[in-house]
């Protein structure tokens, strides 16, 4: 069983909350116990908020707007910039934070701090760049123009699998538009948010700005229900994404939703196969244990090198070092909790009782040392049928399904066949089918011969069930602004 380090679990941070500034360690009247996902043993517990403390970050929030919005662009800028140069000072600290949070391996994880100050600092370009137009207007004579103008409080719902770079993905165009914002971690990852909120203050944001609490469900609707919450951020599931457009449909309130997905890694007999094998594993099972909302789980192969592939992509997946996340030689951790084990499992069981394809390699949880924790090994099944449950639900685990295909029709044919569209990937040397695949595939981010680091400055967001809006790029900031018009008559 992985052992914790006395100095790594010294520097998670004392349970708090961000509230107008102020940390505060004792609110609500319910505690959740954190769980190690590597040994499945108890590492501390936090108070969850409740909708009495919901309803004082949102009064923060709403408190500190008029000033936020109005305080000049460069000022706002320089604040992101310093919070941005705090995440790499502190790059190592918070990516060990982040493996005792989520099991992430540490490898892994020191990435995230790094590009949630990448986001921070590209965002905060935009802060001064913001524009109006000149409307051309009839009939009479009149000067028309637009102001892009923020939103107000914003109510941001975040994962467990991505806490850090969550937070500078969503903070970043939120504060650079110039609205005030409450956070909502999972309450399976709360520490890095925790020492997140420290480090908020420490760039001096004024009091109010970001307020950052730990909850649940409960405290998710509690913010989505709020009548002081002008627009809601969620990232999650599909069944969760329903429940918080039904609330906010109440109030009449916008939400940009970046669900899940179930996206086609499709691969080209004139691909590079070695690189195409190694990503279809890495991108698929290893990175976060395939608890990624933009993972290739379903691989669609040409037939003329079905079985080369396929020996190719098992000769990977045996390959893959699996164990303690703290160790830097380790690149793949466990599952968020037991209950994720209950649920692959079972989709394992049921997919192997329906017959939905031939399970190659994986299927069982890992025993002997990893027994206490929450670890599956890769999982792949062969010749899936793309119709089955298993080609069609998000497993949310190291499970991927590979299905052949003749030709490029039915390549998009079966790509598209799902109820999600967030990511799509293809692999081949002809570039007019990659252009031409790239405008069929009903997704919303599309990688060529590679899987894309999702850069700050490219929009993200899915198409059908994965979602609502763009997040990333210049279309991440408008996500948080909308346009006023001023007609002046003459």
């Amino acid at each position: 069983m992985p052992n914790i380090p006395a100095d790594i679990l010294s520097k998670l941070p004392n349970p708090n909350a961000l509230i107008g500034g102020e940390i505060i360690t004792e609110f609500g009247s319910e505690r959740f116990e954190h769980i190690y996902p590597a040994s499945g043993s108890a590492i501390g517990d936090f108070p969850l908020a409740d909708a009495e403390f919901v309803d004082r970050a949102v009064n923060a929030a709403r408190n500190a707007l008029p000033k936020w919005k109005s305080l000049a662009a460069n000022q706002r800028r320089g604040m992101m910039l310093r919070l941005a140069s705090l995440f790499r000072q502190h790059a190592e600290e918070l990516a060990e934070i982040t493996v005792m949070d989520n099991g992430a391996p540490l490898m892994v994880a020191r990435h995230a701090p790094l590009a949630a100050a990448d986001c921070f600092e590209y965002f905060a370009g935009w802060s001064d760049k913001m524009e109006g137009a000149v409307i051309p207007v009839w009939p009479g004579e009149a000067f028309d123009y637009t102001r892009l103008e923020p939103y107000g409080v914003i109510a941001a719902i975040i994962p467990f699998n991505g806490p850090v770079v969550s937070v500078g993905l969503r903070l970043g165009p939120i504060l650079a538009a110039g609205n005030t914002v409450v956070l909502k971690t999972s309450e399976y990852a709360p520490y890095t948010a925790m020492r997140i909120a420290e480090l908020t203050i420490e760039a001096g944001f004024p009091a109010g700005v970001i307020n950052i609490i730990p909850g649940t469900g409960t405290a998710g609707q509690a913010l989505v229900q709020h009548p002081g919450v002008d627009k809601v951020v969620f990232t999650g599931g599909v069944s969760t994404a329903k429940n918080v457009l039904a609330e906010a449909a109440k109030t009449i309130k916008p939400v940009t939703l970046e669900l899940g997905g179930k996206s086609a890694n499709i691969v080209f007999a004139d691909a590079n196969l070695e690189a195409a094998a190694g990503m279809a594993i890495y991108s698929s099972v290893v990175a976060m244990s395939g608890q990624t909302c933009i993972c290739p789980s379903r691989l669609l192969v040409e037939d003329s090198i079905y079985d080369e592939f396929v020996e190719a992509v098992l000769k990977t997946a045996a390959s893959i070092s699996i164990g303690d996340p703290l160790d830097a030689s380790t690149v793949m951790g466990p599952v968020i909790n037991a209950m994720a084990c209950t649920r692959i499992s079972n989709i394992i069981e049921n997919a192997q009782q329906q017959r939905a394809g031939e399970l190659l390699t994986g299927g069982e949880r890992l025993g002997g040392d990893l027994a206490h924790g929450f670890y599956f090994p890769p999982t792949v099944f062969g010749n899936v049928d793309n119709r089955s449950e298993l080609a069609q639900t998000e497993v949310f685990g190291p499970v991927l399904s590979i299905t052949r295909f003749s030709d490029d029709d039915e390549a998009i044919s079966l790509a598209n066949d799902s109820e999600f569209g967030l990511a799509g990937y293809i692999h081949t040397s002809s570039i007019k089918r990659e252009h031409r695949l790239a405008a069929a595939l009903d997704a919303g981010y599309i990688s060529i011969n590679g899987a894309a680091p999702m850069p700050p400055g490219a929009p993200f967001g899915g198409n059908k069930a994965s979602g609502i809006g763009r997040l990333g790029g210049k279309d991440g900031v408008l996500e948080f602004m909308r346009a006023k018009n001023v007609y002046v008559a003459l």
